[in-house]
């Protein structure tokens, strides 16, 4: 007999408001932070970075959870391209505020979050459901894990 069993459970994070708005999707986490410049295809969202955790994979339409920008002052102008390609990040949320980052986010018109009261990396995993309420200051986690049992 298979039986599979699936637990729900909602966590919620606090944080500070970089870009306001609500938005919500699948989560795409990386403890690597994302070279713009370089580092992605804006005209497919994916990230291209050689050696990058998230090698080959899209954050299109997805809540991007990582530590946050690296490389140059190219960053925002790339995650602008995104924006104006429909393969922008439904919302950022990230640990580390750059100059850059913030900007980053400014421009893609994604709600965007940073200053939490728990670290997001350590609580949403890729393929959560995430809803980021910017304006409220609040990230709702939903856990999506799958247990296959044999009998």
């Amino acid at each position: 007999m298979n039986d599979v069993v699936v637990a729900k459970e909602t966590i919620v994070i606090r944080g500070r408001r970089v870009v306001g708005g609500v938005s919500e999707g699948e989560a795409l986490v990386t403890r690597d932070r994302i070279s713009g410049w370089g580092g992605i295809d804006p005209r497919t969202g994916t990230v291209i970075e050689t050696r990058h955790a998230l090698r080959g994979q899209s954050f299109a339409g997805k809540v991007l959870v990582f530590p946050g920008a690296k490389g140059s002052s190219g960053w925002s102008a790339i995650f602008h391209m995104t924006r104006l390609m429909n393969t922008a990040p439904a919302a950022f949320l990230f640990n580390e505020m750059t100059t850059k980052m913030a900007l980053g986010a400014v421009v893609t018109h994604a709600p965007a979050m940073t200053d939490f009261d728990r670290d997001p990396l350590a609580c949403i995993e890729t393929g959560d459901w995430v809803r980021v309420d910017a304006d409220r200051g609040i990230v709702e986690v939903t856990k999506r894990s799958q247990r296959g049992d044999k009998a």
